[in-house]
């Protein structure tokens, strides 16, 4: 479903309206919200921008799919910093953007809560396809990946650790094998018989 035909699917235009036309934050912030986004995850700028189109999706499916609805982690993420705008969260965006609190609450833990969010995410993504058409993957990944996977991601500085991503490591291992190979090789070769 294109982008046009999404909107024709919306119960509620004028709230994508607002929605849509909604800057988080001060104007004249030299840090403004999607910079901070991207310099907070480590995602590059246009990442950000994708991820906060995608918060604006959730929200509107908070207020308008009629059941509990569930962010992606990424989704999760933009929600999480708005929320540390408290003035505009609070006084701006939810009386007068969504026309109503949208409260952020921790999970209580255990196994009946883990069900809950699996049904609640189901029931987003399905909320997500009838407003918005097919839900990105990698910002709205399957269930348990969101409640299962992301969860166990950790935040780490990198003041205090050496961070490489998994695809350089694999690389630098398979090369590490080779020189490995070749040193044994070239030892065995140079020792008398």
């Amino acid at each position: 479903m294109g982008k046009s035909e999404a909107a024709s699917c919306l119960t509620d235009p004028d709230l994508w309206d607002r929605l849509r036309h909604y800057r988080i934050g001060p104007e004249d912030a030299a840090l403004g919200f999607t910079q901070r986004l991207a310099r907070e995850n480590g995602w590059a700028l246009a990442e950000a921008d994708r991820v906060l189109a995608e918060y604006r999706r959730f929200c509107y499916l908070a207020v308008t799919a009629g059941h509990p609805v569930t962010p992606s982690d990424a989704v999760d993420q933009a929600w999480h910093l708005h929320l540390t705008y408290t003035r505009d969260y609070w006084e701006r965006f939810c009386p007068g953007i969504l026309g109503r609190p949208l409260h952020h609450g921790p999970t209580a833990g255990g196994s009946a809560e883990q069900q809950r969010f699996f049904e609640q995410y189901a029931a987003t993504l399905k909320s997500y396809e009838a407003s918005f058409g097919t839900p990105p993957a990698d910002l709205w990944p399957d269930a348990a990946r969101r409640l299962i996977e992301d969860p166990k991601a950790v935040r780490v500085h990198p003041r205090d650790h050496i961070i490489l991503p998994r695809r350089t490591m694999l690389r630098g291992a398979a090369l590490a094998v080779v020189v490995i190979i070749l040193v044994i090789l070239i030892q065995g070769s140079e020792m008398p018989i």
